[in-house]
């Protein structure tokens, strides 16, 4: 008898827990001896890892050894992405980060952007932030001038505006102070891409998914504005029993990936973590 009120105190248990603590624990499912995340069936890697971290830390969770992890991990970073999302997971575990920082500012060119992309200069930024480092002369300029018209963000100069990149640069922009005009064109132009089902869709006509709305949420919070309560009920519907979260309503895919980007819009956190 003991052993079955047992069982029906952890059955409620589950129950009573919210979305991110669900979200939280199957992360935490997946992290291997190492200290890395991984998916089911295959090996941990530093980016999953990074977003693993930032998906606990945003909902002021441990990622246990994590940090040891990317830490060991430093020198396979080669993209200038992997080194910028490396360096804004391990500031948000307290670690020591000035090498890293200072392998972002070395990616600094001459037009104001850090590394290659527009979307490796949001980065960068969201970086150098994190780690309380200053953000090279002439990087908000340069993504001030690629504002598309549409008021969106693009992942490479010229390209076309989707709702992550655009997202990302309105919390890029807003950290280093940027208000007024640009950020409200960003949030119009995320408006647009906000389905009836209240999920957010990365391009016109996609479909709603749980990373596009995950990143919209945490521009409006970024720019201090009131994020639609319907986002969150979308991405509350994306939930499995697990824990995870599906990407879509048709698809399940990297669950661990989509997991850890859903949980800093549920925990209302955008970046960087502070």
């Amino acid at each position: 008898m003991g052993l079955k009120l047992l069982a029906a105190g952890f059955a409620a248990l589950a129950v009573a827990a919210t979305p991110a603590e669900n979200g939280a624990r199957f992360l935490r499912a997946h992290q291997l001896g190492n200290g890395g995340f991984a998916e089911s069936g295959g090996p941990a890697y530093p980016a999953l890892t990074a977003w693993a971290a930032l998906g606990l830390r945003a909902g002021g969770g441990s990622a246990g050894a994590a940090g040891r992890y990317l830490a060991a991990h430093e020198r396979e970073l080669k993209e200038s992405t992997d080194l910028e999302l490396a360096l804004v997971a391990e500031a948000s575990l307290g670690l020591a980060t000035a090498p890293l920082a200072q392998r972002v500012r070395a990616l600094h060119r001459r037009s104001g952007s850090i590394g290659p992309s527009v979307n490796s200069t949001i980065w960068g930024v969201l970086g150098l932030r994190s780690a309380g480092v200053p953000v090279p002369v002439g990087t908000k300029r340069y993504l001030l001038r690629h504002q598309a018209r549409s008021g969106g963000w693009s992942w490479w100069p010229g390209g076309a505006p989707d709702s992550n990149d655009t997202a990302a640069a309105v919390q890029a922009l807003r950290s280093l102070g940027v208000t007024g005009r640009p950020i409200r064109r960003g949030l119009t132009y995320l408006r647009r891409l906000q389905n009836r089902d209240g999920g957010f869709e990365l391009t016109p006509g996609r479909g709603s998914d749980a990373q596009s709305t995950a990143w919209a949420i945490q521009a409006f919070l970024a720019a201090g504005a009131k994020p639609a309560s319907a986002a969150f009920r979308y991405l509350e519907r994306l939930q499995r029993p697990d824990g995870s979260f599906r990407y879509s309503k048709r698809y399940v895919t990297t669950p661990v990936w989509v997991t850890a980007q859903v949980l800093p819009a549920l925990a209302r956190r955008p970046f960087p973590l502070r």
